[in-house]
């Protein structure tokens, strides 16, 4: 099985940037998309053969998830069931034979980083759901996680101590995910690569390969023998993120 992740800045944007192309050739069975920023009557393409599952935010424009899977899953539920968390249509899990798929858009702790404290409890409370859902079987978590977790997955730490993103908490935080019994695929199996999915539009840096590494395939640790491949596409475009792709056995 063959699933991918993106971040997409804009579902309808970047159907206008040749997404139909780069969908094909992902090749995946399961495509998690974060940041659509749309509606259900505002889909503007569908992949044939494939059932969609959209959470949109409450405020038009913002945020939102949307699945795209060829195979149907047991059943789909949407964000955690928290009312603090449950408005900006930031979660979308997936029940299918083997495992859950957990589709997350997490929140960003903005400039000045205004919404960290927000942030450290969004980070608790989806530990624990993840852990709920582990107690039934394993947990695949995806998604631009908004932490570039080491100094090798980002291009300027020295400059970055105190940046949404690469904050100390913020950092400790995927360290305490990883700690409680996941894996990072990607960096599991390439544990020296230097390579980014996220790269700010200004000052040509993704030309630059000035980036972060936002995105993640997370796995229960029972997971991890399964896993064939995890890795970043970056040379395809549409959005400041690339998509990244697992690969089950």
């Amino acid at each position: 099985m063959r699933l991918s992740s993106w971040n997409v800045a804009g579902y309808r944007s970047i159907c206008k940037k040749g997404f139909e192309e780069s969908f094909k050739l992902l090749q995946c069975d399961i495509l998690c998309l974060q940041e659509v920023k749309c509606e259900e009557d505002e889909i503007p393409y569908i992949p044939q053969g494939y059932q969609m599952y959209l959470n949109p935010a409450e405020k038009k424009g913002y945020a939102g998830t949307l699945v795209f899977s060829r195979v149907k899953p047991i059943q789909v539920t949407y964000d955690m069931g928290i009312s603090e968390h449950d408005h900006e249509g930031r979660l979308i899990t997936l029940e299918y034979e083997e495992f859950y798929l957990v589709n997350a858009y997490v929140p960003n702790s903005k400039r000045e980083l205004v919404r960290l404290d927000y942030r450290m409890c969004w980070e608790k409370d989806m530990l624990n759901y993840l852990k709920e859902l582990e107690k039934n079987k394993p947990v695949i978590l995806c998604g631009d996680l908004n932490v570039a977790h080491q100094e090798i997955d980002i291009k300027n730490a020295a400059s970055n101590k105190r940046s949404a993103g690469f904050t100390i908490e913020e950092r400790n935080k995927f360290t305490e995910l990883l700690e409680n019994g996941f894996i990072d695929t990607f960096r599991y199996l390439h544990p020296n690569e230097v390579k980014y999915s996220w790269w700010s539009y200004l000052f040509h840096a993704r030309e630059k390969n000035s980036g972060w590494r936002l995105d993640y395939f997370v796995v229960s640790s029972s997971l991890i023998e399964r896993v064939l491949e995890s890795d970043i596409r970056t040379e395809i475009m549409g959005s400041d993120h690339a998509p990244i792709i697992l690969e089950l056995k």
